[in-house]
């Protein structure tokens, strides 16, 4: 079986269509993250992720415009940064200056998290800011929670079609559905079968919250690649490992976002393969067989 161009689409609870394979571009930056969007818009992808933090947004933007692919066949998110959580509106405007678009189709709040903003100018706001003993200086008149209800206001000035989170636990999710009466469309974590988040991936389903996987691949260096089971499937469809991996997510109806700038690398990891339940029963097992593994667990950031 050969791997094809994904062309899997899904539905937001919006109404809106976004493509599940996506373009990731954490650690992409300056001239790398401009050519590495723009060899992906070539190859096919038309789901591009960045954020305020990634200092990206404005080669993301430059790419996108170069790429001269209409605007409404793309859908593009950012996200909001911790340090800017009290002024989610004001973000998103800056967002979309660097970007040089009218309008994102998904903004995140990239943690549930407010960081304080005093002491913090220029570009040091896209930082962690810490107190004298080197923790997190965490804004404790705020919480996500007062956020979330300030982006339920976005959509609504055509700057974002729709807003969402981002490495929000099912505890965390339950209380913002509670506290708020509203739904994200989306959650984007670290998902992989390492870290399958299964419970979280149960919750998203009910409730019909798309989740997002990011580090679909372990994170830099894709460590996952060299798993035997991996290799073991990736042989049987003469495919390569990521493809594996990435086709995992697609199967779970989950949108995956590797990220890469090697345009052979990007070219490769567009195209995925249809896996049976055996194929997918084998992956899910390597978790249970070595232990559930976070890669991104930030030491200013407690998981729920």
């Amino acid at each position: 079986m050969a791997a094809k161009n994904s062309t899997v689409t899904a539905q937001l609870h919006t109404g809106a269509t976004i493509p599940l394979l996506g373009f990731g571009t954490w650690r992409s930056t300056e001239e790398d993250g401009y050519n590495a969007v723009l060899a992906a818009l070539r190859a096919g992808y038309r789901h591009i992720d960045t954020a305020a933090v990634y200092g990206n947004e404005a080669a993301v933007g430059r790419a996108i415009r170069d790429s001269n692919i209409p605007r409404e066949e793309l859908f593009v998110t950012t996200k909001l940064w911790n340090t800017q959580q009290r002024e989610p509106a004001k973000a998103l405007e800056q967002s979309l200056t660097r970007l040089g678009l009218k309008y994102v189709d998904l903004y995140l709040m990239h943690w549930p998290l407010p960081l304080k903003t005093e002491r913090i100018e220029g570009d040091n706001l896209f930082s962690v800011p810490t107190k004298e003993n080197g923790e997190p200086d965490v804004d404790t008149a705020w919480d996500y929670i007062q956020t979330w209800k300030l982006m339920l206001d976005l959509p609504s000035t055509g700057l974002t079609r729709a807003v969402g989170v981002s490495n929000c636990s099912v505890k965390q999710l339950q209380t913002l559905i509670d506290v708020s009466k509203k739904v994200p469309v989306a959650n984007q974590v670290e998902i992989h079968p390492l870290l399958p988040q299964d419970e979280l991936y149960e919750f998203c389903h009910k409730h019909k919250i798309l989740l997002e996987a990011y580090s679909p691949l372990g994170s830099q260096g894709s460590p996952l690649v060299e798993e035997p089971v991996v290799k073991e499937i990736a042989e049987k469809y003469s495919i390569d490992p990521a493809q594996v991996l990435i086709s995992w997510n697609i199967h779970r109806g989950i949108a995956v976002l590797p990220k890469s700038v090697t345009p052979s690398r990007i070219e490769s990891n567009f195209k995925t393969v249809d896996l049976t339940e055996d194929d997918v029963s084998k992956l899910n097992q390597i978790h249970k067989e070595k232990g559930e593994s976070r890669i991104n667990d930030p030491d200013w950031f407690s998981f729920e």
